[in-house]
C-alpha cells in the first residue's frame, strides 16, 4: 500500500481520536489554547507515523492492537510524548486524562472504553465504499444497510465482528452484559 494513500485514508479516525484526547486537556483547563493546538498536532503526526505500515482498510482488524491507545496503571507511549512536547509531565496527564481507558483507532471506526468493564462508545464509524474511494462517515453505529445482499442476508461489511467484539468474545474473565453505544458530536 502506498505510504501517501494510507496516511490519507487514516485521516478522519486519526483525527476522532486526537480530538477525543484534546478535549479531556481543555476541560481540565491546565492547558493554554496554543499548547491544546500543539498537543493535537504532535499526536495526529505521531499516530500517522506510528500506523502507516499498520493500517489495513481491506482488512480492519489486523493490526488493531498495535494501534490501541491505552492508559491505565502505564501512559502511552505516544500521549506521553505528544504531552512532554508541551511541558506535561507523564503525571500531569495522568491528572488530565481517564485513570482507565482504551482506545482503538481502526480503518473505519474509532471507539473508546473508560474502565475495564465499561461500555465501548463509538466516537468515528464509516462504511468503505465499493469503488474504493473516500469511505462515506455516519454518526450512529445503529445505522444499517438499505439493501440486502442476494437471499436477503445482509452485505458482508455489515456482518463482520468488530474488532472490539472480537476483543469481548475472547475475555477469559467472566461475561458481564456490555452495552454498545454510539457518541456523535
Amino acid at each position: 500500500m502506498h505510504t501517501l494513500r494510507a496516511r490519507g485514508t487514516m485521516k478522519p479516525e486519526i483525527a476522532a481520536a486526537v480530538g477525543f484526547l484534546s478535549r479531556f486537556l481543555r476541560i481540565k483547563g491546565h492547558v493554554n489554547d496554543r499548547q491544546l493546538q500543539t498537543f493535537s498536532q504532535s499526536l495526529q503526526d505521531i499516530l500517522a507515523e506510528q500506523y502507516q505500515h499498520h493500517w489495513f482498510p481491506d482488512r480492519p482488524c489486523k493490526g488493531s492492537g498495535y494501534r490501541c491507545i491505552r492508559i491505565n496503571h502505564k501512559m502511552d507511549p505516544l500521549v506521553s510524548q505528544a504531552g512532554q512536547r508541551i511541558g506535561l509531565s507523564i503525571q500531569q496527564l495522568y491528572g488530565l486524562l481517564p485513570s482507565e481507558l482504551t482506545l482503538w483507532v481502526d480503518p473505519f471506526e474509532v471507539s473508546y472504553r473508560i474502565g475495564e468493564d465499561g461500555s465501548i462508545c463509538v466516537l468515528y464509524e464509516s462504511q468503505p465504499t465499493a469503488t474504493g474511494g473516500a469511505p462515506s462517515a455516519s454518526t450512529s453505529s445503529a445505522t444499517t444497510a438499505a439493501s440486502a445482499a442476494p437471499g436477503g442476508l445482509p452485505p458482508l461489511v455489515d456482518s463482520r465482528i468488530s474488532c472490539k467484539e472480537e476483543l469481548l468474545l475472547g475475555r477469559t474473565s467472566p461475561s458481564k452484559a456490555y452495552n454498545m453505544m454510539t457518541v456523535s458530536s
